[in-house]
């Protein structure tokens, strides 16, 4: 297959894949007017129902419409997700660009840094974190958070470590503009595609880090519709209704194969070029 034909079909997967990527942005967007029934409605008639008519999903075992709690629960896990990644990355970039532009003893003591947060699985440092913050979703993206920023800092690092010695930053140098001027107008625009595919590529990690979290009673609190709550709310009960955690894990799965893939092909599409 040829470079040209295969850049035109990564370009077709990119779009595709966008598609959806923006469509599952705007369920959770416009979860409060697609959703048939109030989330939080409990119902003692209506307890563990099958999926039916007026219960598209069934019920859970407070009587409560799964298929609104999913649509809700999309909102709180997607929103979380995007807020936490844009810190991230902007934390992480910040200290990416200014160690590798001015390098030195603060270069050498924050990648150390990074190494050492880096030794420690992600998932271990933000369970212990969670919980010793307690309960609650500030709670789990700062545990997150905590080891999210490195990933990005040595990724912005690396580019600028190439980038400060071309010309046209050499040249800005001896124009006397200063450091800050060079590495907001010259360095972060030359280094912003490959660290935003990063970016894409983490918002199906931190899914399964905030749901994952919520699952473990560290994360969202209830009755605060969450896939991953969901699941550990309903899981005592999967014999006799199913349906209460298969559709929150349906949720789940889709969104993060959704937003996974789409890193993988905006990657594939850039190394095209």
């Amino acid at each position: 297959m040829s470079s040209k034909k295969r850049k035109k079909i990564n370009k077709i997967k990119v779009i595709i894949m966008a598609v959806l990527a923006v469509l599952l942005v705007l369920i959770a967007l416009f979860a409060g007017a697609i959703a048939p029934n109030d989330p939080y409605q409990t119902s003692a008639l209506a307890i563990r129902k099958a999926p039916s008519a007026e219960f598209l999903f069934g019920t859970d075992n407070l009587g409560r419409c799964v298929f609104s709690r999913v649509l809700y629960g999309a909102r709180t896990t997607i929103a979380a997700t995007f807020i936490l990644v844009a810190i991230s990355f902007a934390i992480g970039s910040v200290i990416g660009i200014f160690c590798g532009y001015y390098g030195g003893i603060l270069d050498e003591i924050m990648m150390r840094i990074t190494d050492i947060v880096l030794a420690f699985p992600q998932m271990v440092v933000a369970i212990a974190v969670a919980g010793i913050l307690g309960g609650g979703l500030v709670s789990a993206m700062i545990a997150l958070g905590i080891t999210m920023w490195t990933g990005f800092a040595r990724l912005a690092r690396s580019h600028s470590l190439a980038l400060k010695n071309v010309p046209y930053v050499q040249a800005a140098r001896l124009a006397g503009k200063s450091g800050p001027v060079i590495m907001i107008a010259h360095i972060f625009p030359n280094i912003i595609g490959p660290i935003l595919t990063n970016a894409l590529t983490q918002i199906g990690t931190t899914m399964i880090g905030i749901s994952g979290l919520s699952f473990l009673g560290l994360g969202v609190v209830p009755p605060t519709a969450e896939w991953g709550s969901m699941i550990n709310e309903s899981r005592a009960y999967i014999q006799i209704a199913p349906w209460a955690v298969l559709y929150p894990a349906l949720a789940t799965i889709v969104t993060i194969i959704v937003f996974n893939y789409l890193g993988d092909c905006v990657m594939e599409y850039r190394n095209e070029d």
